[in-house]
Formats: C-alpha cells, structure tokens, sequence
C-alpha cells in the first residue's frame, strides 16, 4: 500500500482503486482511499465484555486499535487457513480500525458505473453491501464499512442530539439536492436536516441522477439559483462519485454557482485536497452533522 498510484492523486475520473480480500471464498473489496495498510495479524488483548464482532484491541506503531471480526460480521465460518489471515487498517469517519479478514488477494482499478446497486431481494446481505462489481467473470461485494461500525457502536453514527443542541431553529424553505446512496444515511439526513428547519430537501441514489436532475432545470431556462440553493453529496456512490458530480457541476456553465457541500467518511487531511480540486465549497467529515448544519447555514441563510 506504499505506492499509491497516480489515480489517489487525481480528482473527479469517477473511478476507484478497489482491495479486493477474501472471507472464506466469498470475494469482498474495500476502496483504497480508506485503506492505511494491511499487515499480518498481531497478538490481540480481549476485552471483556466487547461487542461479539470486537476480537479485541492491538498495538500498532504506538496506537491501541480495535480489531472487528469480518467473518463474524457477515455470518460467515471462521478463517480455515489462518496462516492467509490479513489485517486491513483502515481510517474513516475519523477513527482507525482494523479488518480482519483471510486474506487480501489483489488491487482493481475500476469506475464507478461498474458498481452495481445490491437488490433489495438479498436482505441478509443488502444492508452491509453497497455495490457488486462483476470482474473477470466473478462477482465482488463493496461493503459498508460505516454501516458495520455503526451497527457496533451506534454513537459513532449520525447523531440528531447533535441538531437538538443547535437550539430552537427556524423553518427554512431553500431547497437542498442530497447524493447519498445509503437508504439509511438518506432516512438520517431527511430527518436530521428537518429537525435543523431544513424541510425542502431531495434526495438521489448516486450523483448521476443528481446531476441529471439538475441539467433538465437548466434546460428549462430557469435560473438554476432559483430553484435549488445548494448541493449535498457523499464520495462513494455506484454510477457517479460526489468528486466527479462537483466536476461536472463546475464545467456547467449554468451550474457552476450552485455551492456543494460533501459529506463523506473519506474527509480526511490526506485526502481533502481531492475536494478542493474540482471545486468543491466545503467539506465535512461523517458523521459530523452539526458541522454540516452550520455550513449550509453559512451558504444558504
């Protein structure tokens, strides 16, 4: 993982790099950009009393992380080979963590429109899937890491106690476009941002739709500022990612003014310069919602 390839240092390709790894044979991907490393497995402390998915905590170049347990996570039987056993280090929504997983195999360089949205027909697996990648004849599932996080300590997702500690707000009638592919993360945000007196809000599954959504507006002859006032989208969405939706609304002549805010678990110091690359206004980290309602305040008031 040293050697980043060129395509970390460029912005709005709407592609990714993809570490592809393997629990027991099902073949599973994380996106490069929250991958730190992948080390071999160290010597886990239990902790008493942890949630069943926490295998415990290691030390890692000075630093206490927890180790969360993919194969029981998923349901899936434990490692028959741990010699293969990896560890993946991954940083997201401002916290590290560790992946176990039984092995790392390969990196894939792909776009977005080769992930698929997951069918709403495989429950048991859906809600931590956000996208199938169909590579060289066989299928990867892109998981939800923020979503096996959440579902592990649900404090570490979207708070709306958060909203409530702005105080007393007023209703607000600007209209608000989200790009947000999570069913969830959509249902938080509608509630969120109405609690926030934001009740004009609509919502798209991948920026694509967003986008296009805005471009049949502005082939109205409509003022694209009378309509809409600002733009919220996540990184990570199969078809169209938020860095390449930014882009494309910059090169827009009719769009261009149109502030965008994004709200990713990828909002880091290494990788906020990707933002600010195509143009993006501001950048806020998941799942800092307060933080996202003071900079729509700032944009749109």
């Amino acid at each position: 993982m040293e050697e980043r390839s060129s395509i970390l240092l460029e912005s709005g390709t709407n592609e990714l790099e993809i570490v592809e790894f393997l629990i027991a044979t099902n073949r599973f991907a994380i996106n490069v950009m929250k991958v730190r490393e992948i080390v071999k497995p160290a010597p886990i402390t239990k902790i008493p009393h942890s949630h069943p998915h926490i295998e415990g905590i290691i030390e890692l170049r000075g630093e206490v992380l927890p180790v969360v347990d993919l194969a029981k996570v998923l349901h899936f039987p434990p490692s028959e080979n741990p010699e293969h056993d990896k560890f993946i280090v991954a940083e997201f929504n401002q916290l590290k963590v560790v992946f176990h997983v039984h092995d790392v195999t390969r990196i894939h360089r792909i776009s977005w429109k080769q992930i698929e949205k997951p069918s709403q027909m495989y429950q048991g697996l859906e809600a931590q899937i956000i996208g199938v990648v169909k590579l060289e004849g066989q299928m990867i599932l892109l998981l939800d890491f923020e979503k096996i996080i959440a579902d592990i300590n649900p404090d570490l997702g979207i708070n709306t106690q958060k909203i409530k500690n702005l105080g007393n707000r007023e209703r607000s009638q600007k209209k608000i476009i989200v790009a947000e592919d999570s069913p969830l993360l959509r249902k938080l945000l509608q509630d969120t941002l109405a609690e926030a007196g934001y009740v004009s809000v609509e919502f798209f599954e991948n920026g694509e739709d967003a986008l296009h959504y805005l471009q049949s507006i502005a082939d109205t002859g409509k003022d694209i500022a009378d309509e809409v006032q600002l733009v919220i989208t996540d990184i990570e969405m199969p078809q169209m990612d938020g860095h390449h939706l930014t882009k494309r609304i910059r090169e827009d002549d009719k769009l261009k003014k149109l502030p965008v805010i994004i709200f990713s678990s990828l909002i880091t110091d290494d990788l906020r310069h990707k933002g600010e690359k195509v143009g993006v206004t501001a950048q806020v980290s998941k799942p800092e919602i307060g933080e996202l309602v003071n900079m729509i305040d700032a944009h749109i008031l």
